[in-house]
């Protein structure tokens, strides 16, 4: 099934592509979810449980920032193609991805079960920890190649307009792992490591099914009459292409991966109960941020097809159909997080975690809820820069960002006394420079070049 973003009212294409996106990551996140949740339940100690896996998980960011830079790099080249009708160039585009996809992922499986552990020590990772998170860190490790084809099979998916694919394949492998968590823990009394191994299984599957279904539709896509260029295995120079979008992609996602392990060598220092009380609320919150990240893809998607298609009138269109869409999605998040998360919260969390735990989550909520529409407005421009494949400007604005939250949540708690909270306050901060940034240079990038005449 393909999609033409370049056809049809711009707010229906853009709410009926980027709907099912954002239900897909909502299922995605479940896997992380699920995996706080069985733990801090139904572990026997399930605080520690809980602050281990979220050391683990800081680190798997960095993973999966690689994996979004494959995604990109892929997804918005090959709907710039689409959108020009040169399928068999597209099909090119596709092998290339794939193949280097595969051998980034094995370099990068290397480095993690080598170094692993040393990482955890790097931030700080509390003795007593270390095992687990170490445990719970391999076994994701050697399911990498899972999570990146299944990345990299989404961004195909999305490139040809199809979002409703992913969806299903998530929402079934999501729903498989809460089960699978619970039989492991409970059932066969793995601990962490039934946890982590029930991930394993499940995004596995996903991987292979959407690795199949691409496969079979790359056959059954036909070429154009006038599409002359021959489909080739590998192609070095649309590698290069591709690797524009991609290294700035990689690099973004792994400076901010890498600016939140050095945050989190920061909680690190104030005790476990701080480190379960973000453990549990950090998944709350990159529920939201990894939806919006995923809208955002979509309108990278939709503003490289139109691109291709010389149709750039239908481009701020986009951007204001998406922003429309975002709000109507976060601000009831914005709402429940903020009066009911402090409740939500203790799901994750066994019956008699400290009060310290649950009050550190509460005001991390508190504080960073109500700004949700900051980050939200950043992302959507920052979709259209990437669709332009203005990837300077991208991360630019990325990086101030970054910059802030990192260089504030080291300054905050020490410098002006402000504990924990101080590492929570410097998030919205960063995320309202970098939006008014993002907007001027979204404002820069989309405005109509004048055409110079010739008399």
């Amino acid at each position: 099934m393909t999609k033409d973003l370049t056809l049809g009212k711009p707010s229906k294409v853009i709410w009926m592509f980027c709907l099912p996106l954002f239900a897909s990551v909502i299922f995605q996140q479940l896997y992380s979810i699920a995996d706080s949740l069985v733990a801090g339940r139904m572990l026997e100690d399930g605080e520690s449980a809980l602050a281990a896996i979220g050391n683990s998980y800081e680190i798997t960011l960095v993973y999966l920032a690689f994996a979004f830079g494959c995604n990109m790099g892929c997804s918005v080249i090959v709907s710039r193609f689409f959108g020009q009708k040169a399928i068999n160039k597209a099909k090119t585009s596709i092998y290339t991805a794939l193949i280097t996809t595969t051998i980034t992922c094995v370099i990068l499986m290397i480095i993690g079960l080598t170094l692993g552990e040393a990482i955890l020590k790097l931030i700080k990772t509390p003795e007593s920890l270390i095992q687990d998170s170490k445990l719970y860190l391999d076994i994701y490790t050697y399911g990498l190649l899972f999570v990146f084809i299944y990345n990299l099979c989404t961004g195909i998916f999305a490139a040809f307009g199809d979002s409703k694919t992913p969806f299903i394949f998530l929402a079934i492998s999501s729903i498989c792992n809460v089960g699978m968590d619970i039989l492991f823990v409970k059932a066969f009394h793995m601990g962490i490591e039934g946890v982590a191994w029930a991930t394993f299984i499940c995004q596995g599957v996903s991987a292979i099914l959407s690795f199949i279904i691409v496969i079979i539709r790359l056959k059954r896509l036909k070429p154009f009459d006038n599409d002359i260029d021959k489909v080739k295995p590998y192609d070095f120079r649309m590698l290069k292409v591709m690797l524009v979008i991609a290294i700035p992609s990689i690099l973004q996602q792994s400076f901010v991966s890498i600016g939140n392990i050095a945050i989190q060598s920061v909680i690190n220092s104030f005790g476990e109960a701080t480190m379960a009380g973000y453990s549990a609320v950090i998944k709350l919150q990159n529920l939201v941020i990894t939806g919006l990240t995923t809208l955002s893809n979509g309108i990278s998607n939709y503003t490289a097809q139109n691109l291709g298609a010389g149709k750039k009138e239908r481009i701020r269109p986009g951007f204001l159909a998406g922003f429309k869409l975002t709000l109507v999605l976060i601000i009831p998040f914005s709402i429940l997080y903020f009066f009911l998360g402090g409740y939500i919260v203790q799901i994750f969390l066994e019956k008699n975690t400290s009060e310290e735990a649950i009050s550190v989550a509460n005001n991390f909520l508190h504080i960073i809820a109500p700004f949700y529409f900051l980050v939200a407005t950043k992302l959507i421009a920052d979709g259209v820069i990437r669709g332009y494949a203005k990837m300077g400007f991208f991360m630019i604005d990325t990086f101030l960002d970054l910059g802030l939250r990192v260089g504030l949540a080291f300054l905050f708690p020490y410098a002006f006394h402000m504990g924990s909270n101080g590492i929570w306050i410097s998030w919205p901060i960063g995320w309202g420079l970098s939006m008014l940034l993002a907007i001027i240079f979204y404002i820069f990038v989309t405005k109509p070049k004048k055409e110079i005449i010739l008399a």
